[in-house]
């Protein structure tokens, strides 16, 4: 059995499950590849891929020219990367791994105070010798805009009162009864952007969702807020989001996630003053990785030995 362990990125893969357990040939992939050229021809002969999330897409087409794929294990509960029904079709069975949300409400709020206290800026000027460069923001008596309120919006909202913030939030299927169980005030989509200050996505992408937060949506806005997106890129609208922090039009941005990734180096966002960027690192930890590499060695057991496996429907 030959394994292939995709976007390694950090190079650790192999430390944190007993891959040793499993009778195969293990590699672990630590570049994104090209194209899809390149990950029929990287995975040419390997019977079972290993996916961390949707870092790598498996529509179809790809799936149909790896003759020899017989096992996917996708890290997390779902992966909308992968065409399920395809693999089913070519006899791929597509299996999953537990997941921890915890991390990545943990990174939103880290990204809102960073953002908020201009932290990256006066880190900067400490280590280059100077001072305070600023003034910063405030949080308390503040007003925390949630688009989408689940597992990962209700914790950040959590949070948000232990900040002292009022909190409102709106979806397309929230209602009031539902929001006032988390604490939460359910407001009209356009109330949701014209009050926030700090108004942060938390959406799963689907056709419905994507490009939801665009040009009209950032224009009514205020000039001071703050948009927090951990959850994915294609939600907000790229181009409206760069002209509105061009000119401007919103304080600023806290981004971990973005329409390609990783994201090309000489891309406009990585230029501006007004956003901060980290490399889609909200699930990057080491509880999260344990339960991602653990559950895999046993997937493939499983499935090695006949048994059931976590199947990903």
């Amino acid at each position: 059995m030959r394994i292939a362990i995709l976007d390694d990125y950090q190079h650790v893969a192999l430390g944190f499950a007993d891959w040793a357990s499993l009778d195969a040939e293990i590699t672990a992939f630590h570049e994104p590849f090209a194209d899809e050229d390149a990950v029929v021809k990287g995975l040419a002969g390997y019977d079972v891929a290993v996916a961390m999330r949707e870092r790598t897409p498996f529509p179809a087409h790809v799936l149909r020219r790896l003759t020899d794929l017989r096992l996917l294990v996708t890290t997390g509960p779902g992966n909308r990367s992968i065409d399920i029904e395809a693999a089913r079709e070519l006899g791929v069975t597509v299996a999953h791994t537990g997941y921890m949300s915890a991390p990545t409400a943990e990174l939103t709020w880290a990204l809102i105070l960073s953002a908020v206290r201009n932290i990256p800026a006066e880190n900067r000027s400490v280590r280059a010798g100077g001072w305070q460069t600023g003034v910063g923001g405030d949080l308390y008596g503040r007003t925390l805009g949630l688009l989408g309120l689940g597992r990962l919006g209700s914790r950040v909202a959590e949070i948000g009162r232990a900040f002292g913030m009022e909190t409102i939030a709106w979806s397309q299927n929230l209602t009031a009864e539902r929001a006032a169980e988390q604490g939460v005030t359910a407001v009209a989509k356009d109330e949701l952007f014209a009050r926030a200050d700090v108004l942060s996505v938390h959406l799963v992408l689907s056709e419905r969702t994507k490009g939801l937060v665009g040009a009209a949506e950032l224009a009514a806005m205020k000039p001071t807020a703050l948009l927090v997106n951990t959850s994915r890129g294609p939600i907000v609208d790229e181009f409206a989001l760069l002209t509105a922090l061009r000119e401007h039009r919103i304080g600023g941005a806290a981004l971990d996630v973005f329409d390609r990734e990783p994201l090309p180096a000489h891309h406009p966002l990585r230029r501006l003053d007004n956003a901060l960027l980290t490399p889609h690192v909200g699930y990057v930890t080491r509880d999260t990785y344990e339960v991602f590499y653990r559950d895999a060695v046993e997937d493939i057991a499983a499935w090695a030995a006949g048994s059931p496996v976590r199947v990903l429907t």
